[in-house]
């Protein structure tokens, strides 16, 4: 994701308007003119496919839509993009969505509105989760399709006549989270299928760049800066404990405790480090609350700077274990790790008595966060 917001993100114009750009397309990328012919393609599909345009060869009409899964405005088309399939498809219109990312490119910063990357295998989880009706292709190997189409942005779309010549490109529509006043994807479809000239033919794109393959070195760049973060170990009480948990700040908070002891504690350290990082430039908060005895703090300080734990890391220090537990959570029967999420004002969204499962808590925090800006 590149557009204005937080994470340094930026709107991509296009139709001749110049913005700066972070990451530069690659040279010579130009986006297909109105009345190019559609370049033709062979990609996998989530559903086990190879696809070409041949495939779509009866279509009167044919949307070609580039996306992804971690872009935040992709995902705020997605129902309308399941909706213009639903109601086309029985009148001679094709849909078929590409992801033109390389997951490699994209920094862990920038899947703060997902729960799932870019990769082919992350594409069938969302594919499946969210129900595709119509083809979602992977081009983020090669990137060949997306720089044959000269892809701006995440949305793209491109739609093509009978013959397979662009008729439209642009946006989708003009507003992602707002009243809809130009449907413009839908204009050019209805314009087509009634053989009427495309009322708009181009439009700007808003949304996520392009991840283009040389983006690699940035993303590996970003986890060594990550990894060079300071790791702290600070002392928590029963009263402390209690205070935390009624989380009376704006913070979507996890909570995790473990020990150096605990095998499995250790060995999900990464992987809590990995959300720590998408999630904390909005309003998250990673605490981890070691249950080591005080003598044993440089062991766990230790253990938490070799996994690169920069988040709020607590020493436990109770004369009582029951009393912590009361004051952590009445449910906890005991062992660890043990793991909450607690929205502001203390609601416990979910807990877990032993390893968490990465992507079951990533969908619960990314529901509550919410996908879309």
């Amino acid at each position: 994701m590149r557009r204005s917001s937080i994470y340094g993100l930026m709107t991509v114009l296009w139709m001749g308007v110049s913005v700066g750009v972070a990451v530069a397309d690659p040279p010579g990328l130009k986006t297909l003119a109105i009345g190019a012919e559609a370049p033709d393609f062979r990609l996998p599909g989530v559903d086990g496919k190879t696809y070409s345009l041949k495939d779509f060869a009866e279509a009167k009409v044919l949307v070609v839509v580039f996306t992804c899964n971690h872009c935040p405005t992709a995902q705020a088309y997605e129902g309308r993009l399941a909706k213009l399939h639903d109601d086309y498809r029985g009148k001679g219109v094709a849909l078929v969505a590409i992801s033109p990312n390389d997951d490699k490119a994209v920094r862990l910063d920038e899947l703060g509105y997902t729960d799932l990357g870019d990769s082919f295998e992350d594409m069938k989880l969302r594919a499946k989760e969210a129900g595709y009706q119509y083809p979602y292709l992977y081009d983020g190997e090669t990137q060949a399709t997306a720089k044959a189409y000269g892809v701006l942005a995440t949305p793209h779309v491109y739609i093509f006549d009978a013959n397979r010549t662009l008729r439209y490109v642009g946006r989708f529509d003009d507003s992602e989270v707002k009243t809809v006043k130009s449907h413009d994807a839908r204009n050019a479809v209805d314009a087509l299928l009634a053989g009427t000239p495309v009322p708009v033919e181009k439009t700007r794109v808003s949304g996520c760049s392009t991840k283009w393959s040389d983006k690699r070195a940035s993303a590996v760049e970003s986890l060594a800066k990550w990894d060079a973060e300071p790791v702290t170990l600070d002392s928590l009480d029963d009263a402390a404990v209690a205070k935390l948990v009624k989380n009376e700040g704006k913070n979507l908070l996890l909570v995790n405790l473990w020990a150096t002891w605990c095998g499995p504690c250790v060995a999900e350290l990464p992987e809590l480090v990995t959300i720590n990082r998408m999630y904390r430039h909005r309003n998250f908060r990673l605490v981890t609350i070691s249950i080591d005895e005080p003598e044993k703090k440089e062991a766990a300080v230790d253990v938490l700077r070799k996994n690169h734990v920069a988040a709020t890391n607590y020493l436990l220090e109770t004369k009582d274990r029951d009393q912590f537990a009361e004051a952590l959570d009445k449910e906890w029967p005991g062992p660890i790790p043990y793991t909450l999420l607690i929205e502001p004002g203390g609601k416990i969204l979910y807990r877990k008595v032993g390893a968490i499962d990465s992507l079951e808590v990533r969908r619960a925090i990314v529901k509550y966060l919410g996908r879309t800006y």
